[in-house]
């Protein structure tokens, strides 16, 4: 059965849509048929794999609003291996339709139910929000991966995410687990993307990802171009992050075999406390670096 991991932050512009389109890429890459699951009305993952905008596709909105089933809204990602359910600005409408339906927080969980068996991993790109639309990924989930930009007010909304986070433990899904902490859009030439780097890993320790995602002119273009980064420059230090992110992935999911789902540190409380106050240590360590960051976007 397919382990769901709904890609999640609050904060936009931190790598969710591309960490989503490349791991997907990248597992598949590896044998592991993957599902790809657009939840964001911007659509932004269905338009890296190269679909363009088509007002007569069906997407996502169909399968939890309309009640489609979720195989007929299921296409081919044109990578082998890889499948997409897509996204359009009907999202939009959704996050208030689901306001007045019945199990509103259980629609994605309901849908995707009967196909976890066809997959190996499920990767669910959330909005960027904590609307209906991220708390459906997030009861659907088995657990939730957390891509964190190495910046200083990324820190900020760590402790704010982790909250709710328990607070949907405790009500909606006892059973999701942090898959992991990703650091994305690290330059190393800065002090500021160590210093915040370094205060993750002391507070979240093995919650931390190894891998962790450069700034890359390549990862940014790839999009543009409709393709996952490691079929645009396999040889990009893009490409090369997400496919040993994706072995860690794998990694932790052959772990977790026969061991149950695990669950949060009894710590996380108190580490998203001192997250917070991170976020005003690493402001004042990292000012020296920050002016020097790339110029090169996601």
């Amino acid at each position: 059965m397919a382990r769901v991991i709904a890609i999640a932050n609050q904060k936009g512009g931190v790598g969710k849509t591309t960490t989503a389109v490349n791991l997907g890429a990248s597992l598949a890459a590896s044998e592991k048929k993957t599902l790809v699951i657009d939840s964001d009305p911007q659509g932004n993952a269905t338009s890296a794999f190269g679909f363009p905008k088509d007002p007569s596709r069906r997407t996502l909105y169909q399968t939890l609003i309309l009640g489609e089933p979720i195989e007929r809204v299921t296409i081919d990602a044109k990578i082998d291996g890889l499948d997409l359910i897509p996204s359009d600005k009907n999202l939009v409408g959704a996050a208030v339709e689901l306001v007045l339906m019945d199990n509103r927080e259980y629609r994605l969980k309901e849908a995707i139910q009967g196909i976890r068996d066809k997959y190996e991993f499920i990767l669910i790109d959330c909005p960027p929000s904590l609307d209906l639309l991220t708390v459906n990924a997030l009861a659907a989930s088995d657990s939730v991966l957390v891509p964190i930009q190495c910046e200083y007010f990324a820190l900020e909304g760590v402790s704010e995410l982790l909250d709710t986070l328990m607070r949907l433990r405790r009500t909606i899904n006892p059973t999701l687990s942090v898959e992991g902490i990703l650091l994305t859009m690290y330059d190393d030439r800065t002090t500021l993307s160590k210093q915040v780097a370094a205060d993750l890993r002391s507070f979240f320790g093995s919650q931390v990802f190894e891998s962790v995602i450069p700034r890359n002119v390549r990862l940014a273009e790839a999009p543009s171009h409709g393709m996952p980064v490691m079929f645009y420059d396999i040889h990009s230090k893009g490409a090369e992050s997400y496919i040993q992110l994706s072995k860690e992935v794998i990694v932790n999911a052959q772990k977790r075999v026969g061991q149950g789902i695990e669950r949060f540190d009894t710590g996380t409380g108190a580490a998203a406390s001192a997250a917070a106050g991170a976020a005003g240590g690493s402001g004042r360590s990292g000012d020296s670096g920050s002016g020097s960051a790339s110029t090169d976007s996601e």
